[in-house]
């Protein structure tokens, strides 16, 4: 038992390691926009799509926050219906590749080494039920990546965060592609670019006020309560 509480601290150690480079390559690193769309243009649609998706994958791993250029360049080079299709499979590659990782090297630290009133929230998370890991993965609240991360260390059973996966993101991710591609490079230019976009699409500004309430539901939900 000893032996293997000592293994669970090493691997969690590991796993601190991993976030830390993770989170030096986010903080100093830096994706030219205009050179990752210039050089998938040069391909046929078949072959960028897929060099995109490969990027994606793991240029994301290891700069989480590299996330949002790429949802950019593809909706800019793709449009909202394609570029939202290859951010969900690349989306769902990264939820198997993270959640494992964390599973693998902090879930055991957690159920050893964490407080009386930590284990509690745990198995409250663990407890969740489909409809809510939905509600997670369609509101715009908690980036994918912490979110992968964090259900691994829980008891989240992997099949159903997956199920989760596949069919609460695209509803975020086609919501924030939709806007993307219609806004474009603007939304760096113009302050009142997407503003002024609402305004000319009122049907996607009322889709867009059922956002705000799926964010509430997910404070509330994990606000812990005495």
């Amino acid at each position: 038992m000893h032996n293997h509480k000592k293994k669970s601290k090493i691997r969690f150690f590991g796993l601190i390691i991993v976030l830390g480079l993770v989170w030096y390559l986010s903080r100093y690193l830096r994706i030219d926009t205009q050179a990752i769309q210039n050089s998938l243009s040069k391909f046929p649609l078949v072959y960028s799509g897929l060099l995109y998706a490969v990027l994606y994958v793991i240029i994301t791993f290891f700069i989480f926050f590299s996330k949002d250029v790429f949802w950019l360049v593809g909706a800019i080079l793709f449009g909202p219906y394609i570029s939202a299709f290859l951010i969900w499979v690349a989306e769902m590659i990264n939820a198997f590749v993270l959640f494992y990782l964390a599973r693998h090297l902090g879930r055991a630290f957690v159920e050893h080494h964490a407080s009386e009133k930590y284990k509690e929230f745990d198995e409250k998370l663990g407890s969740l039920n489909f409809l809510w890991l939905f509600i997670f993965r369609a509101a715009p609240l908690i980036p994918y990546r912490f979110m992968d991360l964090g259900a691994g260390l829980t008891p989240i059973k992997f099949r159903k965060y997956f199920a989760a996966v596949v069919l609460g993101s695209p509803l975020k991710i086609f919501w924030i592609q939709y806007i993307l591609a219609g806004v474009g490079m603007s939304i760096f230019s113009s302050p009142t670019a997407l503003a002024e976009y609402f305004l000319s699409n009122r049907t996607l500004l009322a889709f867009s006020l059922v956002y705000p309430i799926l964010v509430v539901f997910v404070v509330v939900k994990l606000i812990p309560r005495d």
